[in-house]
């Protein structure tokens, strides 16, 4: 999804992945690592969770491009996609919820 407009089922994928209490505290926690990637290794001890539980969850943000992954040797390590997530809280998304006469006068002007 890096710039390509997202259509309504990358909406779809992308509330369904922040619709989960254990999603919204791991984006936290990458939101607060200064901008460097996090070994699943400390995720997992950060969340006091299961590595195959904090797998799943991982997966889910991956699959709807919320965050980004990168192997490092044995361990993975990961980060938020600022594209994505800047995108979603981006004027364009509103337009959708708005009627016409507002998208025409206000917002979506391209």
């Amino acid at each position: 999804m890096e710039t390509k407009e997202l259509v309504l089922s990358d909406y779809q994928r992308i509330f369904k992945a922040l619709a989960d209490t254990n999603r919204l505290e791991l984006l936290q926690l990458l939101s607060e690592s200064s901008e460097e990637p996090i070994c699943v290794c400390d995720l997992t001890e950060s969340m006091e969770m299961a590595q195959s539980k904090l797998s799943y969850h991982l997966k889910i943000l991956l699959d709807a491009d919320l965050i980004t992954k990168e192997k490092r040797g044995t361990w993975n390590y990961y980060g938020l996609n600022p594209s994505v997530l800047n995108h979603i809280l981006s004027e364009e998304l509103c337009c959708l919820f708005r009627g016409p006469a507002v998208k025409a006068e206000k917002c979506c002007t391209n």
